[in-house]
């Protein structure tokens, strides 16, 4: 399914988030840590930037005329509540920080934060905003990836 000219490591990342996906939106526990687990695995800052990149295009497209802090915290509640529901153990501040960090706000300075790994959230994100975003995650995966590795073999003066 993922190009065959995309280096291992990318169609890595796009099958474990595809698979992480797909877990989340049957709301199988069980398969979403295992996905995420396998997710873990994988270079964390590769799919660190893949998964925000993703985050970042379907807020976007979600809305079109800019997003407000209440859309914001419209975003946080709904996933924190449907994913609480079948995910007991889901921490709400990971997904403020994935959401956060998508966004480009770093609050890994902030004096009292515990780190914790934003990319199980960020995979929740993924999986809601897929809806009103209407695009199927698989093409905002492979956009993601196409815009880093196009990013990155571009010459900077």
């Amino acid at each position: 399914m993922w190009p065959a000219d995309w280096p291992s490591s990318a169609r890595a990342i796009a099958t474990a988030i595809e698979a992480a996906v797909t877990a989340a939106k049957a709301a199988d526990e069980s398969g979403f840590s295992a996905t995420t687990a396998d997710l873990s695995e994988l270079p964390a800052d590769q799919v660190t930037s893949v998964l925000a990149a993703i985050v970042r295009e379907l807020l976007e497209t979600a809305h079109p005329d800019g997003l407000t802090g209440d859309d914001v915290r419209a975003v946080l509640e709904s996933v924190v509540r449907r994913s609480a529901a079948w995910l007991p153990r889901l921490d709400a501040a990971a997904v403020v920080s994935a959401l956060t960090g998508a966004l480009g706000v770093d609050e890994s300075a902030a004096p009292d934060r515990t780190w914790t790994n934003p990319q199980p959230a960020a995979v929740l994100l993924v999986e809601y905003l897929a809806e009103p975003a209407r695009t199927p995650p698989h093409e905002s995966i492979r956009r993601a990836i196409n815009e880093i590795a196009r990013a990155e073999t571009i010459e900077m003066p």
